[in-house]
């Protein structure tokens, strides 16, 4: 059994758990609908497979040591989540507005190619994952055995882990959804990640997150 493997996973499965940008948007989209749920987890999946796959080829490294390269990527994915925190705040509100007996059953409903596009975007924007993917990929690359091979299997864990954890918070909210769509809960579910992601985007925008 490989112990370095199986310490990498226990490690990766608690930086893919860990809540951020890409949860909120997951749980967020899974009140729409399951479908949209879903579509947003797979889209998030895909977008770490972009950083994976950064960090696989080495470009992931030119990122971090360029740092007007890296605060564009940073204000670009500041700017989007802070976009999609104000989107929610404004939601939350329009719903605070309408009288009781027409409150809707969760955030209004999109198409499962705009929510696809948000969970992609929303990871890769992300300015912190090519520093995450960089630093840890190589600690668990035995010594004496070719990089490529190991780091893509590393690099594999790690979206297979997305895969299972994203979409089963999805399911996880639309199983719930009767409780969660209830007007004052889905107001204050849609309020609370709208001021989570709006406050993580000024964030990202206003400087940067390690240095």
């Amino acid at each position: 059994m490989d112990a370095q493997l199986i310490a990498f996973t226990g490690v990766a499965a608690g930086m893919v758990a860990l809540p951020g940008a890409d949860f909120t948007v997951v749980v967020r989209n899974a009140l729409a609908s399951r479908s949209a749920g879903v579509a947003t987890a797979l889209g998030v999946a895909g977008g770490l497979l972009v950083h994976t796959a950064l960090a696989v080829a080495g470009l992931a490294a030119v990122l971090v040591t360029m740092p007007v390269l890296f605060r564009t990527v940073q204000l670009l994915g500041g700017a989007y989540v802070l976009c999609l925190g104000i989107s929610a705040l404004c939601a939350a509100r329009r719903r605070a507005t309408r009288e009781a007996g027409e409150a809707v059953d969760g955030p209004a409903g999109q198409g499962t190619v705009r929510a696809l596009r948000q969970g992609f975007l929303t990871n890769a924007l992300n300015p912190k994952a090519p520093v995450l993917f960089l630093s840890l990929l190589p600690q668990f690359v035995p010594d004496g055995q070719p990089p490529l091979p190991r780091t893509l299997l590393l690099a594999a864990i790690v979206v297979l882990l997305a895969l299972i954890w994203f979409p089963a918070v999805a399911l996880l909210v639309d199983r719930l959804g009767r409780w969660l769509r209830r007007p004052r809960t889905a107001r204050a579910i849609e309020g609370g990640s709208g001021a989570a992601l709006t406050a993580l985007g000024l964030v990202l925008v206003s400087g940067p997150l390690l240095h």
